[in-house]
């Protein structure tokens, strides 16, 4: 396979019982099926050129990129459950579902499922942004008037949400599973990374926590959104909130353009440590992968390579505007 001529700083996301790897030009899906066979899913990028433009605007970026791989990640993330679904039925079971399920008139069907996949991001968004707010206000409204204060303890009060959900969510199996396949995502990125050969007996020396993570962007928002919300005085639960749904898309702004910052840092020995929250986080959202696991998470990425290099050597000769991936990923 040819080399890159510049650095590419892949992303993933780990799906059930798979991984999805983007490149410049590809989107590829791997998956185990039940037989134990790897089948793909591969989706070329067709990214708007105003959607190109608006990646490269800082602040405004981070929204976008989240956005949209929110909005092409919801396809990967379906053709995983139906394999999964298909695997876990009987075939006649399996197709009566699948007629139930085309009968209806449901909001994906309406909408379509990448419109569904943001709207679902931004519910969640919404409910992790709103909630601690108003658990903080109720329990410590009365008890100081300090808005600092009040602001710190909506932030902790977040981060201790978001860890019991996650931690709570971690115990089930496929959701275990799905945090094996997440770790096997960074590995075989770190190896790639570090040169190293892509078989799983090499990958799987490598860390399964990395800079780069989306669970790093999660932890980022809360600390950063302490910090803005702090500038901005507020009276009364009703206008706190408002102005938290306000300044959300601030705080993601900010918080990619911060991840981004403490990436290009990492192999400072001091400045290193400001991405360490992020990778505590990821103690909680990856688990150590199986051989099995990082044989998939490797199908995926040397598909992906292979497509991405077929379609740079086609977009060349048509001048086609190469993007990058996202470096929110995973």
């Amino acid at each position: 396979m040819p080399k890159q001529s510049t650095p590419v700083s892949y992303g993933g996301q780990a799906v059930i019982e798979g991984v999805m790897f983007g490149g410049k030009h590809v989107n590829v899906t791997a998956v185990r099926r039940k037989d134990g066979e790897i089948t793909y899913l591969e989706v070329p990028r067709q990214d708007k050129s105003w959607v190109r433009t608006l990646r490269r605007i800082p602040l405004l970026r981070g929204i976008i990129s989240l956005i949209d791989s929110s909005a092409k990640g919801s396809k990967h993330l379906n053709y995983a459950a139906d394999a999964y679904s298909e695997d876990q039925m009987d075939p006649e079971e399996y197709a009566q579902q699948k007629q139930k399920e085309e009968s209806k008139r449901s909001l994906s069907m309406v909408l379509g499922v990448a419109v569904v996949g943001v709207l679902s991001l931004i519910v969640g968004k919404l409910i992790f942004t709103i909630v601690p707010a108003m658990l903080e206000g109720l329990l410590f409204k009365n008890l100081f008037h300090n808005l600092f204060l009040h602001t710190l303890l909506e932030g902790v009060i977040k981060i201790i949400l978001l860890l019991v959900y996650l931690w709570g969510i971690s115990q089930t199996p496929l959701i275990k599973r799905l945090f094996q396949y997440h770790g096997a995502e960074h590995k075989v990125i770190t190896a790639f990374e570090n040169k190293a050969e892509l078989t799983p007996e090499s990958v799987q020396r490598f860390s399964r926590l990395h800079y780069r993570c989306g669970s790093s962007f999660i932890i980022l928002t809360v600390i950063i959104g302490v910090i803005i919300y702090s500038l901005f005085p507020w009276d009364g639960l009703a206008e706190r909130i408002l102005q938290r749904i306000i300044l959300l898309p601030l705080v993601i702004g900010v918080s990619f353009e911060f991840l981004k910052f403490t990436n290009n840092l990492r192999d400072i020995p001091v400045l290193r440590y400001l991405g360490y929250p992020g990778l505590w986080l990821q103690l909680l959202t990856t688990k150590e992968p199986t051989l099995d696991q990082l044989e998939v998470s490797i199908a995926s990425f040397n598909r992906m390579r292979e497509l991405d290099a077929q379609l740079a050597h086609a977009s060349a000769s048509s001048a086609v505007p190469e993007v990058s991936p996202d470096p929110v990923k995973g």
